[in-house]
């Protein structure tokens, strides 16, 4: 597997922020945990392949927003905020190693954070980053495969994978006051503790999950599921909206 990371922007204080105040980040605090999470991948079996730092995009360590990587090709996302779409064009060059390559045009947005693969179902949150027409380029492109694509409406957080994460073969964790859990039908189920709203987004890679330590009442609930979790702290990148999902790209070679 590759994980394709950035480091930390140094302007990362300036980011875009929909749903969160804005707060203060330490910015040698969030670059030592973001070290700290390429390490955790590496140990869970990924080789981290980091693109060039981008000192004026504040949101660019969240590299999972600027493409959707299937076996079969790549798309290049256009975010729904228009500050972050330069962001896309290192990670255009370097995905071009790997596979062919589509890029998504206006009117459509989209974000990677708004995009769950589960075997051959890729769940597309309709959210405030992720339009319609983005979601319509996105069947476009992989209908010549044998995918099948849910939409999912998104209420009062970023992303999908704000709401909703996999956290084994067919269990997600889920905020289900954000996203209908009727989508997953056939999903096994479990829910946030409901004073931790922003529980929902885990890691999973080859049967292990990477697991945010900082909400501790979940991470019981999945303890006593009997699922194991590698805990990393990630929490000066969650005061930029940000999660674990958000910080790599990963896909298989």
């Amino acid at each position: 597997m590759i994980a394709l990371t950035r480091e930390v922007s140094p302007s990362i204080s300036i980011c875009e922020l929909t749903h969160l105040p804005r707060h203060d980040i330490d910015l040698e605090i969030a670059q030592s945990q973001h070290h700290d999470y390429e390490d955790t991948l590496r140990h869970m079996g990924c080789e981290i392949r980091r693109l060039p730092e981008e000192p004026n995009l504040p949101d660019s360590v969240f590299v999972e927003d600027t493409a959707i990587v299937i076996k079969e090709l790549a798309i290049i996302a256009r975010m729904g905020a228009e500050s972050r779409r330069d962001e896309t064009k290192a990670v255009a060059a370097l995905l071009r190693e790997y596979r062919k390559l589509c890029h998504m045009e206006s009117p459509g947005t989209l974000d990677g954070g708004d995009v769950l693969q589960i075997g051959n179902t890729i769940y597309v949150g309709r959210s405030c980053r992720t339009n319609k027409s983005g979601i319509t380029q996105l069947i476009e492109f992989i209908s010549p495969y044998q995918y099948e694509v849910v939409t999912v409406p998104v209420e009062g957080c970023l992303h999908l994978k704000s709401a909703v994460t996999r956290i084994g073969e067919d269990t997600l964790l889920i905020n289900k006051s954000w996203v209908d859990p009727q989508a997953f039908e056939g999903m096994g189920l479990i829910d946030i503790d409901p004073e931790e709203p922003y529980a929902a987004n885990a890691l999973l890679l080859g049967g292990q999950l990477m697991y945010p330590s900082n909400f501790p009442k979940t991470l019981q609930r999945l303890q006593q599921k009997g699922i194991a979790v590698i805990e990393v702290n990630v929490s000066e990148l969650q005061k930029a909206e940000g999660a674990l999902t958000c910080c790599s790209l990963i896909y298989e070679i």
